[in-house]
């Protein structure tokens, strides 16, 4: 016979007077956590009382009961219906729904753990689709947060989940995909490109969260990019450009979508604010370029200005910040406490003066009328303005020393002035074309005399500048000064030459951080040396020994060239560059180079990526990238190869035997021109293209493939 199953009773629900509740000491809640006690009362008296307190009769001596109850369980709910009572909202002998547990089958404290503890926070999917029926309710998301006391920017996270693929949200709901990931996609609103990528991640071993952004992003510009910030967000959003935005993460102000758009704000601001400063500065031409090649200005002449006096309004409020400065300084090096007071308003008095120091420049209005500007975008988003530069076509024209005629101060390549007039100048006098002279006086000496006279002159000269080494140095430094400075001027005796190669087709060079240490040590020379090259050689007689030295190095350091040419290579010249590099202990990692997209992961085939993962990082992480796409595998090893110090070959610093030998090869074998000698000659990474142009060239004129997968 089978025996009946017993049926479960549920405890009474009673309406008790509150004034005859008491909380229970029994309550396993002991720590404060979640919505405080006011959130929850103000919750209470919006919507009243939505789940009843569990509570036990109290008892007497005789086990009889008192009419009292305690509160084991919903201990957080009586304190916030007697918070209620203090503010008066509730009366303290209006009844509260409970729920009497008067068996002694289980303890007040298992009551209090199980009411707690058996509690499931709601899937984030029912949250968004409870927070979305709200929105069509006519709650605004402010409204919603209050009432369920989270922040707005929670609620929007969850609102922003409903603009996933619904695909995408049932793998979510099947576990088939985790939180983080699905946080991912809410970047952007294109559900078909969400589903791409998906399919993209689930077939890839890298299936984490950031990988998502930056598959949904790659078409996308940064709010930190340069020209985002040139141009500003609000401009931007003004042209109709969308901006995607990460509710889950720091996107530092999110990705704009419309690239295009982007960058044809930039070249109307470039093109507004370059005709504003050609107006308001009086330049003859301004040039305006989101970016110029390395070396733009080669070639032309600059000229500085000097920096603006102050008013006397500006020295009265300079000598009073400084001595406020002064000061406070001196008093707070007395003091052994720290005081961040002190220190912020230091700070605050010292950005003052700075400012009050940084002074304009001023230009001769001369130059200026002949001069330019070149106009780009900084690294920072910042208008970069680079000014008073003067093209050949555009120098003046200046007169003889009798001032007879003018005459270009340029002479050419042997060195030879250009004659004015008809007739020739020797030693001042004015000599007709058939060497008469125009005067009954002394005839001129004959040039051949001269000629022999200023040779001997010359060779004696040299003789003895070579018994005085200091005044040698200052000759080869004003020679150098006046071609790295003045370009055209020919004020120097020494028939030296300065190249200083341009590097125009490599993209980025003037970002790097030698290139702009470069600017600014040529800048602040430019600043010191005299306006005029006649004045060059007093300057450089007065300069410190320390001073023309770094003047000297500068100067020699601007045609050091050990640029790989193709067409161009230079093995004696490449090899002394490896000698000069390893005798001052020069490294690329150590000047802070690293290998990135741009500037060569991108730019090499995928054989060659996962050659350098491999020789930095080991077979392991090669294997993890080996499957990607180029342009993922080249932003993956980017990332594997941070902090690494893998340099490509054309980097490395070459061994001293290397560097022998290579100089050795050249003075006993003359290197030939055909591409399979030259290869055989040259290291592995030129030998390598020297064979690829081989083989173009038999294969007949055609597209060469760069970075061909």
């Amino acid at each position: 016979m089978a025996k009946a199953t017993q049926k479960i009773t549920m405890n009474p629900s009673e309406n008790i007077p509150f004034d005859k509740l008491v909380l229970s000491q029994k309550n396993v809640r002991r720590i404060k956590n979640g919505v405080t006690i006011e959130e929850l009362a103000a919750d209470i008296a919006h919507r009243r009382l939505l789940e009843s307190l569990n509570v036990r009769p109290m008892l007497d001596e005789k086990g009889g009961e008192t009419g009292m109850f305690e509160v084991p369980a919903g201990g957080r709910r009586f304190l916030a219906i007697e918070f209620l009572v203090k503010q008066k909202k509730f009366a303290k002998t209006d009844t509260v729904p409970c729920v009497v547990n008067r068996s002694d089958r289980t303890s007040a404290e298992e009551d209090s753990l199980a009411e707690n503890f058996h509690r499931e926070r709601l899937h984030p999917l029912d949250e968004l689709r409870a927070f979305k029926t709200l929105t069509d309710q006519g709650l605004e998301i402010e409204q919603i947060a209050s009432r369920f006391h989270v922040t707005p920017a929670y609620v929007r996270q969850r609102l922003k989940l409903a603009s996933i693929s619904p695909k995408l949200l049932a793998l979510y709901e099947q576990n088939e995909m985790r939180y983080d990931q699905l946080q991912a996609f809410s970047i952007t609103d294109d559900q078909a490109r969400q589903e791409q990528v998906w399919e993209t991640v689930s077939r890839s071993q890298v299936k984490e969260a950031y990988y998502i952004r930056r598959l949904l992003t790659e078409t996308a510009v940064r709010a930190t990019d340069r020209r985002a910030v040139y141009v500003g967000i609000e401009a931007y959003e003004a042209a109709g450009g969308v901006v995607m935005r990460d509710l889950f993460e720091q996107d530092q102000g999110g990705w704009l979508q419309d690239p295009a758009l982007l960058e044809q704000l930039v070249f109307e601001k470039l093109k507004v604010d370059a005709e504003t400063l050609k107006t308001r500065e009086g330049w003859k031409w301004v040039e305006a370029a989101l970016d110029f090649p390395y070396g733009h200005t080669s070639g032309l002449r600059r000229f500085y200005g000097e920096p603006r006096e102050m008013s006397g309004d500006e020295l009265a409020r300079h000598d009073a910040i400084k001595a406020e400065y002064d000061r406070l300084d001196a008093e707070y090096a007395e003091t052994e406490d720290y005081s961040e007071e002190t220190e912020s308003r230091l700070d605050e008095l010292g950005s003052a003066l700075d400012a009050l120091n940084e002074r304009p420049y001023a230009y001769d209005p001369a130059e200026v009328a002949r001069g330019g500007a070149f106009i780009s975008v900084g690294a920072d988003g910042q208008l970069k303005v680079e000014s008073g530069f003067v093209r050949p076509e555009d120098e003046p024209v200046r007169s003889n020393e009798a001032g007879d005629e003018a005459y270009d101060e340029d002479r050419g390549d042997d060195g030879h002035v250009a004659t004015a007039g008809n007739g020739v100048s020797a030693n001042g006098k004015q000599v007709s074309p058939e060497g008469e002279e125009e005067d009954d006086g002394v005839r001129p000496l004959p040039d051949r005399l001269v000629l022999d006279l200023t040779a001997a002159r010359t060779l004696a000269l040299r003789n003895a500048l070579a018994g005085d080494a200091t005044m040698a140095l200052i000759a080869v430094l004003h020679a150098f000064v006046l071609k790295t400075f003045y370009v055209s001027s020919s004020n120097s005796c020494l028939e030296l030459t300065v190249q200083s190669a341009t590097f125009g087709q490599t993209q980025g060079l003037a970002e790097t951080p030698w290139a702009k240490e470069i600017e600014q040590r040529h800048e602040e020379w430019g600043h010191d040396l005299p306006k005029e090259p006649d004045g060059l050689w007093a300057f450089l007689l007065d300069l410190d020994e320390v001073s023309r030295q770094a003047l000297f190095a500068h100067c020699a350091s601007l045609s050091l060239n050990a640029v790989v040419e193709p067409w161009n290579k230079r093995p004696r010249a490449l090899a002394h560059a490896d000698q000069l590099a390893r005798t001052i202990g020069f490294d690329m990692v150590e000047a802070g180079w690293a290998p990135t997209v741009d500037n060569y992961l991108g730019r090499v085939t995928k054989a060659r990526i996962l050659e350098a993962v491999r020789e930095a990082k080991g077979e392991q992480s090669a294997q993890l990238i080996d499957h990607l796409k180029k342009p993922d595998m080249a932003r993956e090893a980017a990332r594997l190869l941070e902090g690494s110090g893998w340099l490509p070959e054309p980097l490395r610093p070459a061994p001293s035997s290397q560097v022998v030998d290579a100089v050795d090869d050249v003075v006993d074998e003359p290197v030939e021109d055909t591409p399979a000698d030259t290869a055989s000659e040259l290291p592995a990474f030129l030998a390598d293209q020297a064979q690829i142009s081989a083989d173009d060239t038999e294969a007949g004129d055609g597209d060469h493939l760069q970075a061909a997968e």
